[in-house]
């Protein structure tokens, strides 16, 4: 372990680089002197470039290159191709063809990014400049299902609703302060963005999925009226409509069978109690019983097929209103509306014991109210161990199962509005800013369980190394209703909302033709509350009604790559039982009050904050210098307030906590052109990223035993996480999109959070109110009291970005008419921190005409872990496998308004890979399949 002092004394030091830096680029830049003799005009590439009619994804290259090129500070760029037509059927999947970033998908579609070796929760992304936030559920809860973060999720939004995307990879003072990763810009398409009269543009798909096999249609509309740039109005809408399902086979985590020990000569024990609770053994060879009473065994917990299908609808509408009451006045209206719902169901059939060991292969027998072939207790055949104690095989016959049907109900909401406005008071000021407001609700209805058990012989064979899975069930027919019986049903129901009220106002003044003062003022708002209802069979009165009595007619059969099983049918079972989804009693007073209600929440950030930056752009040694340098302060203020639960979750009071931290961070952009092709940029900045909300939430617990109190809660008071970065790129730019660029960071990170617990302290400074304990006062003694703190010393991130594209305009026609784009990124992040792959890469082959074209991309990212443990079999080591995913586009253009495409996504119907422990034993491994896409796009 690397202590903090060597951590230092590695390091530059890093306040006297930047005081180094600035002092030689403000001697350098100023006018007129002696180095900056000679004025030298843009590149005549542009020019001769700009008189070059280039259409179709060559385009959207050339223009991405030259918003990148003239940037200040170091950014990325994508641009649509045309009106209503992004290069991607997913924005996150566009957002992966570049530098740096990397995805996480989910039934194939790219859901949240991470940027630069820092997870989803460090990246800000804005919609027409003001920040975005919007949450939409994992099927999966290994991969954090309905986790109340900062994080955006790109599915939100249709692609073709958008114009542009940028990618900002260093700060300036000028930008609110956050996202330290980056900066990820959405932009809608504008009424002045297109010539003066009446534009638009239709666009359809139909596709399918190789497994859903389902009709899935996609329709964008884009409709401009432009009134020679004085006024004009833009509207476009999109919709999509579709089935996805990944299936696979998966665990839920594994139970440890402690290990066997002798009390007063008696052994005593997980597996010697099972065995004398009925667990018949003796079909094992004398070593293998030896072994397996010996104890101490990793068995998978819950081994299971499982299939997540879901019923997917989109809707986007976009509108911009435009005015130009002045030649040197504009206004922008950005209204945004977005609904995303889901109608899941899960499907899942796993090894669920009755009386047994956690949900592994090992039962014993059942009683009334279970029918005959639950009284018999599983025989374990044979089973297989390899040097880490982890069974990766067993050979069952009577194991209990569970047949699981879940179905969900979730919907999606985002609606945004914000008004932008520029004014050239004179030649010399400028005055521009923005004021917005936005909300985005997550509900889920319901989210009910169907729970059945079932007998059945099982081998479950994890492979040698534990990393794959095989199920079979020999001798068992699980389409057959008489080797199951009902269990219950479980009723639960999820809410969440965020709304963001934010305003920003700037002012640049125009001091000479080299240097430009600018300064501004921002205000920003952010609220969430939210709750989780939890209504379990024992509390809602279904078990004592529905358990041990038949399902011969409320199930269906069903299918897929893994086997064939029965599901309970909810129409057909609510029917039979007399039930429904509810959160209380029936009217017949069947079932308990409803009690566990967790998550319970609200946490509010108010921030102003304020920036003073200079911008330069002169001559140095002949060529082109510019970049700015500027200081932004900022002071945040939290309040959250929290339920405090006990046994069982009841709800013993509530906490309310505030907070704050003020800071100013230091910001440096310079970019030096090199010759008139190659450009050198530097950055050097403090930024900060604001606690995951669940930290700071006050929510907590207080229980009271045996006359000791412990207690916890959420932190409000946390310091954000802050960063020092070093950003250096070498970008040359030749031919008509042509660009080679490498690019190094390095961060230094600190503010890190974990837990704290003391011990032996009165309620009254714990912030958790007495009240919740009965008795308790203020000076009562609390035994042992937890809350997230922030941690001393300094994590170090380094990175190294490549990115190339170019045409093949050197080979002879046609073949000049191929194309390349691509890119790898390197990152060494310490393992505390994750959610990063350590290396990935993106290539795009295309070949792109007036006429027609295709493209082949390819994207890859290693090995990467969402959490880490130094204990070799602790499950809070895992993460996911390697990938590769290879996605197709084509079209044809047919007149000059008619075009015909083609996508094909996920082309290699990748497997999703999650692994446990440090010898990465399978968790969940699934397939979503290939999805294919043809369709038109029309423009006017």
């Amino acid at each position: 372990m690397i202590t903090n002092n060597a951590i230092r004394g590695q390091r530059p030091n890093y306040k006297s680089l930047l005081l180094a830096t600035v002092a030689v680029v403000v001697a350098l830049a100023f006018p007129r002197v002696a180095l900056a003799q000679v004025a030298v005009d843009p590149p005549a590439t542009t020019t001769q470039d700009a008189e070059i009619v280039v259409t179709g994804y060559r385009k959207s290259l050339r223009d991405a290159r030259t918003i990148k090129r003239e940037a200040v500070i170091q950014k990325d760029v994508i641009v649509a191709e045309d009106i209503a037509k992004f290069p991607e059927l997913n924005l996150a999947e566009s957002l992966q063809r570049l530098p740096g970033v990397q995805i996480t998908r989910e039934a194939g579609e790219g859901r949240r990014i991470s940027l630069r070796g820092l997870g989803a929760d460090f990246s800000r992304v804005q919609l027409n400049g003001m920040e975005v936030l919007g949450n939409v559920d994992s099927a999966q809860d290994s991969r954090g299902q309905r986790s109340r973060d900062r994080a955006f999720d790109f599915n939100i939004f249709a692609s073709e609703l958008f114009s542009k995307v940028e990618v900002e990879k260093t700060f300036q003072a000028a930008q609110n302060e956050g996202g330290m990763a980056g900066t990820v810009g959405l932009f809608t398409g504008k009424p002045f963005d297109a010539k003066p009269g009446l534009t638009g543009a239709i666009s359809g798909k139909l596709g399918t999925n190789q497994y859903t096999k389902d009709a899935q249609p996609r329709l964008v509309g884009f409709l401009s009226q432009n009134w020679d740039n004085r006024f004009g109005v833009a509207v476009s809408v999109a919709y999509s409509k579709r089935k996805t399902t990944e299936q696979g086979h998966n665990t839920y985590n594994y139970a440890h069978l402690g290990k066997t020990e002798m009390v007063n000569g008696v052994a005593t024990g997980d597996a010697v109690n099972l065995v004398n609770a009925g667990l018949d053994i003796s079909h094992l060879s004398t070593a293998k019983q030896t072994r397996f009473l010996a104890g101490d065994l990793y068995f998978a917990d819950g081994n299971r097929i499982s299939s997540w299908n879901a019923d997917m609808e989109r809707l986007g509408v976009t509108a911009a209103v435009q005015w130009n009451p002045a030649d040197n006045l504009l206004l922008t209206l950005d209204v945004l509306h977005s609904e995303f719902t889901t109608h899941r169901d899960e499907l899942h059939l796993a090894t669920r014991p009755l009386n047994g060991f956690g949900s592994t292969t090992l039962d014993t027998a059942k009683g009334s109210p279970w029918p005959s072939q639950f009284q018999k207790a599983t025989i374990l055949n044979d089973f297989t161990v390899d040097g880490s104690n982890y069974v990766t095989r067993t050979d069952a016959s009577n194991v209990t199962l569970g047949s699981e049907h879940r179905r969900e109900l979730n919907k999606n909401k985002f609606n945004q509005a914000v008004l932008t406005g520029k004014w050239n008071v004179t030649d010399r000021l400028t005055i521009d800013g923005h004021g917005g407001y936005e909300k985005s609700t997550y509900d889920t209805p319901y989210d009910d369980k169907f729970y059945m058990r079932a007998k059945g012989n099982l081998v479950a064979d994890y492979g040698a190394d534990g990393r794959s899975a095989t199920f079979s069930y020999p001798g068992t027919d699980l389409t057959n209703p008489a080797n199951y019986a009902m269990d219950n049903f479980y009723y639960r129901a999820f809410y969440n909302a965020s709304e963001l009220q934010e305003g920003v106002l700037n002012a640049t003044y125009k001091v000479n033709d080299v240097w430009a003062l600018r300064a501004g003022a921002a205000y920003h708002r952010f609220w969430q509350d939210g709750a989780s209802y939890y209504y379990d069979g024992g509390a809602n009165g279904t078990t004592a009604i529905t358990r041990g009595t038949s399902v011969a007619d409320i199930t269906d059969v069903f299918t897929n790559n893994s086997g064939s099983w029965l599901v309970g049918n909810y129409d057909k079972g609510f029917a039979k039982y007399k039930e429904y989804h509810r959160l209380a009693p029936k009217a017949d007073g069947t079932g308990g009050a409803l009690q566990d209600i967790e998550n319970v929440y609200t946490t509010t950030e108010t921030t102003f904050s304020g920036y003073l930056q200079a911008d330069w752009d002169s001559h140095l040694f002949g060529n082109r210098f510019r970049g700015n340098i500027g200081v932004r302060g900022y002071h945040t203020k939290t309040h959250s307030t929290g339920w405090i639960q006990g046994d069982s979750y009841a709800y013993l009071g509530t906490t309310d906590v505030a907070g704050s931290y003020t800071g100013v961070l230091p910001a440096l952009n310079a970019v030096f052109d090199l010759t008139p092709d190659v450009l050198v940029r530097f950055a050097a900045s403090e930024n900060i990223n604001r606690p995951s909300l669940d930290s700071i939430a006050a929510k907590g617990s207080a229980f009271a035993e045996n006359g000791k109190i412990t207690a916890s809660r959420g932190n409000p008071n946390l310091k954000p996480f802050k960063d020092k970065s070093l950003d250096l790129a070498v970008e040359y730019y030749f031919g008509k999109v042509g660009l080679l660029s490498v690019s190094v960071f390095q961060k230094w990170v600190t503010n890190f959070i974990s837990s704290e617990t003391l011990t032996n302290i009165p309620f009254s400074q714990t912030g958790v109110p007495s009240s919740t304990i009965p008795g308790a006062t203020a000076n009562t003694n609390v035994a042992e009291f937890s809350m997230p703190i922030n941690i001393a010393g300094t994590k170090t991130l380094k990175g190294v970005e490549l990115s190339a594209q170019a045409q093949f305009s050197f080979l002879p026609a046609p073949f000049d008419n191929f194309g390349m784009t691509g890119n790898f990124t390197y990152v060494d992040t310490p393992k505390e921190i994750t959610g990063f792959s350590k290396t990935s890469y993106n290539a795009t082959l295309y070949y792109d005409t007036s006429l027609w074209g295709v493209r082949g991309s390819l994207s890859h990212r290693s090995r990467w872990f969402t959490g880490t443990s130094t204990d070799p079999m602790s499950a809070d080591t895992r993460g996911f496998e390697a990938s590769t995913y290879i996605d197709a586009a084509a079209f044809v253009k047919v007149t000059d308004k008619l075009q015909i495409t083609f996508n094909a996504i996920n082309l290699t119907n990748q497997k999703d890979t999650q692994f446990w422990g440090q010898n990465r034993y399978l968790y969940n491994q699934t397939q979503s399949g290939t999805t294919y896409m043809a369709g038109f796009g029309f423009k006017f």
